[in-house]
C-alpha cells in the first residue's frame, strides 16, 4: 500500500507543538498497515519536525530557548532580513532541526518510543497554517 497525501497543519504560535495526533488524524490508512513506514516532510524553510519528549511541556519550553539563543533575533551579522528580525533565525532552527522525519508502523500505529512524538517547530513570529506531505508505504 501506498498513500500520499498534503496535510494542512493550523497556524500556532512560535516555539514547538506536539502534531503527532494532528498528522495521524488525516491518515485513517495508518490503521491498515501492518508493518511499514511513514514519511513527514514540511514544505517550508523557517519551520521544522523532529522527534523528542511528548510528557513534559518544559522540554519544547527549553528547546525554545536553546534555539533562540544559538540563532538570536538582531544578530548583526545577518543580511537576510526582508521578512523581519526572525527572517534568518527561523531559517538556520529549520536548517538544524530538520525537515522531515520517518516513522515505522507496526500493526497500525507509529512504532514511536514510549516518550516521543513529532514536533512541530513553528521559527517564525507571525507564522501561517504549514504544509506537511504524508508518504505512507506498508503491506496491509
Amino acid at each position: 500500500m501506498w498513500v500520499q497525501r498534503r496535510l494542512r497543519l493550523p497556524a500556532v504560535r512560535r516555539g514547538f507543538h506536539l502534531v503527532t495526533d494532528l498528522l495521524t488524524a488525516e491518515l485513517p490508512e495508518l490503521e491498515q498497515v501492518k508493518v511499514g513506514t511513514v514519511h513527514f516532510f514540511i514544505q517550508h524553510t523557517s519551520a521544522s519536525l523532529s522527534i523528542n519528549e511528548n510528557a513534559d511541556p518544559t522540554v519544547r519550553h527549553d528547546f525554545e530557548k536553546y534555539f533562540n539563543r544559538v540563532a538570536p533575533e538582531n544578530a548583526p551579522y545577518f543580511r537576510h532580513t526582508q521578512e523581519g528580525p526572525d527572517d534568518m533565525p527561523a531559517h538556520l532552527k529549520a536548517a538544524l532541526l530538520g525537515t522531515s522525519v520517518t516513522i515505522p508502523v507496526s500493526n497500525g500505529q507509529l512504532a514511536l518510543g514510549t516518550w516521543q512524538g513529532i514536533y512541530l517547530g513553528e521559527h517564525r513570529n507571525h507564522a501561517s497554517r504549514r504544509w506537511v506531505m504524508a508518504t505512507l508505504m506498508g503491506q496491509s
